[in-house]
């Protein structure tokens, strides 16, 4: 796979009782396999992290998606994620202010 067949998005990992952003990169992983199985694999063998199960699972099913419709699983991952950002940026709570000072 080439570099430029790849997406990553950071995605909170957990090592032990700390959670910290990983890069996971996102092609089109081989028929049969889980999309995030061998970088999963490699974060608990050399660093003792995993992947939250609920982020394996949403892979998982953006995969099957993917698949069902005939479309880039890397594409529909970098779209969700656009997606899920933008629902994100429209949340009804206000920023906090940016020069310190506050309503309450």
């Amino acid at each position: 796979m080439t570099r430029a067949s790849t997406t990553y998005f950071m995605i909170p990992c957990r090592f032990g009782t700390t959670t910290v952003p990983v890069p996971l990169h996102i092609g089109e992983p081989s028929p049969g396999a889980h999309p995030l199985e061998q970088q999963a694999d490699w974060l608990q063998r050399t660093q003792n992290g995993s992947i939250p199960l609920e982020v394996m699972d949403s892979f998982a099913k953006l995969l099957s998606i993917a698949n069902e419709n005939d479309v880039s699983f890397r594409e529909l991952c970098a779209y969700a994620m656009d997606m899920a950002l933008a629902d994100v940026d429209d949340s009804p709570v206000a920023p906090a202010p940016m020069d310190g000072s506050s309503d309450t």
